[in-house]
């Protein structure tokens, strides 16, 4: 009996260059569509299986290289005689009722072992393997304070994701059964929650990689990748590592010298401001600024002042700067930048 060569991309409905992720949603696409308890059609089964079979082909790097080799010419390959070259001669013995005749003549018994509708987490591959294959990596985003951002803070995630089913496994059958928890798809929609510790330093569209946290594959789970955004502050202007604060003095404050309170994420530290300072002169703090992430230590808090004056001058306040201005003139050059 002749057995005609299956185009699996054809079937999967993909190119011949898809990739892993364009295969397997196109798998589950079609599997979830043509599942004997969902399409209730008289060749949902065969349909089914044919697909089951064509990722199954294709989702395994070995078995894909070997079926791309062979392609549409594959009876001349099969037939060769051993030690020829592209010897892919096959011998049978095993049951593999499961897939059709052009699988077993291309791929043969290869052990004996039964490979099921699905890819398991635990699911040995027709070579008698078993091959991890990690999920997808999952995108998050968050929102954190400043004040966080300089401390470090964490988490609590409530993912949605697809599960494997736990009855199957995510294989979607039970001894060639269709699985009657998930109806054979494989997966289920299950929530997890996750604690991600986020690091102090970290900046805005900085992206914190929490590892083995996301999707789960078979037999490994992708990444978990939190975007962060930091909210703007009432008081510090972040740039880079350096913060940077507006702090109001008097004249008499600027012109005689002081000694001010300055806000920082620390808490308040005295700072000295020396006579005939002129508004907007700005004063570093060293090591007052946000923690490195790479390197250690931390940026600078900039202090700028910024004079500010009275709305309500008395009368002998207004008499006092009359004297100070005809003393000094009206000259700005006379003054101190």
């Amino acid at each position: 009996m002749s057995v005609k060569f299956k185009d699996y991309y054809r079937i999967l409905g993909v190119d011949r260059n898809a990739d892993d992720k364009t295969l397997k949603s196109a798998y589950r696409r079609l599997a979830r569509k043509h599942h004997p308890d969902v399409a209730k059609t008289k060749d949902a089964g065969e349909r089914f299986k044919e697909i089951s079979e064509a990722y199954e082909v294709l989702s395994d790097p070995e078995k894909r290289q070997r079926y791309d080799a062979l392609g549409p010419d594959w009876q001349r390959h099969a037939q060769a005689q051993p030690g020829a070259p592209g010897d892919f001669r096959v011998q049978y013995g095993g049951d593999l009722g499961d897939f059709s005749e052009f699988f077993r003549a291309v791929f043969g018994d290869l052990g004996g072992r039964r490979a099921g509708w699905g890819v398991g987490a635990d699911a040995e591959d027709l070579f008698g393997e078993r091959r991890a294959r990690p999920g997808q990596d999952v995108q998050a985003n968050v929102e954190i304070t400043l004040e966080e951002a300089f401390n470090g803070t964490r988490r609590t995630f409530a993912l949605d994701l697809d599960e494997p089913c736990p009855t199957c496994r995510g294989a979607g059958n039970v001894k060639g059964q269709a699985c009657a928890t998930c109806h054979g798809a494989g997966w289920q929609r299950a929530r997890r929650q996750v604690d991600v510790k986020i690091p102090a330093g970290v900046k805005s569209d900085q992206r914190v990689r929490v590892s083995g946290e996301g999707a789960q594959g078979v037999g490994a789970r992708g990444d978990l990748y939190l975007t962060v955004t930091v909210s703007p502050h009432p008081l510090f202007e972040r740039r880079g590592d350096d913060l940077h604060v507006s702090v109001p003095i008097t004249a008499p404050e600027a012109a005689l010298g002081t000694t001010i309170d300055v806000p920082t994420l620390r808490g308040r530290v005295s700072m000295k401001i020396p006579p005939a300072t002129s508004s907007g002169r700005a004063f570093r703090l060293p090591g007052y600024g946000m923690p490195r992430l790479r390197g250690g230590g931390a940026g600078d808090e900039i202090v700028t002042v910024k004079i500010v004056m009275p709305n309500d001058l008395t009368p002998a306040e207004r008499d006092l700067y009359e004297k100070l201005k005809a003393q000094r003139g009206d000259n700005p050059r006379a003054y101190q930048e």
